[in-house]
């Protein structure tokens, strides 16, 4: 039998405007929005819709608001009848997949999207960090090549099969970049980001989050939800906790998700928030799959 899944993007998705034609066009959009914008203490709702687009960026604002729109668009969905059996999202998506799970209310998914950006963002302000894209190499190849550098350097995010982001400390990455050049990466590109997403540099950030996540109310949930770090289903409270710890310095394992969700049966799959880079990504790695993009008033119309 057919299966559906809910995919959600991560940090780099945002732009300025999101969600704004379906605040000022859709009731049950500016419900939702407003019910969030009223229960959080930062300015999300200008920021989101005007910018600035370098105040958009940080990660205070980014998370929630990527995660808050992505939300909005899941429950407008699901009131069209189209039920995920699968959630995942990529890196930040793993939140709004948690909500789309119905695992927290929308409410509580954006305060620990901005709790997380928050925490991050002080960890981030101590480490000289970076990330960067390697284009063109095998991931066991990009592996070998950071083991062998002094210092910090891993590989994070498993994006498609030629495409794998490391980080670490910019020394050491920078390093690792001149290697995999000669290796025979095509690209090796320094992302303009604010710290070492995903490596163990990030470690102290999920050792704080820890600490905080029994402040919110999980519910165990049929919509079975697929982990970033080893892409396995986690069900039990206890287990999706530990993921999201986990998470915060491992890696995001986006090619074994999407096999993972394709070899379980998943036959249409929905990237939903701003952007369409997931779609992008899944043709890489199963050019059979089809995914339809739902991040604007527009494209939930073409429905």
């Amino acid at each position: 039998m057919s299966k559906i899944a809910f995919l959600f993007p991560g940090q780099g998705a945002q732009y300025v405007g999101m969600g704004k034609d379906l605040y000022e066009n859709n009731e049950i959009a500016k419900k939702q929005f407003d019910e969030v914008f009223s229960n959080i203490d930062i300015d999300l709702k200008e920021v989101m819709f005007n910018g600035p687009d370098e105040k958009l960026k940080e990660t205070s604002y980014t998370q929630p608001g990527i995660v808050l729109l992505s939300l909005v668009l899941a429950n407008i969905l699901k009131e069209k009848g189209i039920e995920p059996d699968y959630v995942a999202g990529h890196s930040l998506g793993e939140y709004s997949a948690l909500g789309a799970a119905n695992i927290l209310d929308t409410l509580s998914t954006v305060k620990l999207a901005a709790l997380r950006g928050s925490i991050m963002n002080s960890v981030t302000d101590k480490i000289d960090g970076t990330m960067a894209a390697i284009i063109g190499l095998d991931s066991n190849i990009i592996e070998q090549i950071c083991s062998e550098i002094d210092g910090t350097v891993e590989a994070v995010n498993y994006n498609e099969p030629k495409q794998t982001v490391i980080a670490g400390e910019k020394i050491a990455v920078e390093k690792a970049c001149e290697k995999l050049k000669e290796a025979g990466a095509r690209r090796a590109l320094i992302l303009q980001v604010s710290g070492p997403f995903h490596s163990s540099l990030m470690r102290p950030a999920g050792e704080e989050l820890k600490t905080r996540l029994d402040e919110f109310n999980f519910v165990e949930s049929k919509i079975k939800f697929i982990a970033n770090t080893d892409a396995n289903i986690k069900e039990e409270i206890s287990e999706i906790k530990e993921e999201l710890y986990k998470q915060t310095f491992g890696p995001v394992k986006w090619v074994d998700t999407i096999i993972k969700l394709r070899d379980s049966g998943v036959t249409k799959f929905y990237e939903i928030g701003p952007g369409n880079v997931l779609k992008g990504l899944a043709k890489k790695i199963d050019k059979t799959i089809d995914v339809i993009s739902i991040g604007t008033l527009e494209e939930l119309a073409n429905l």
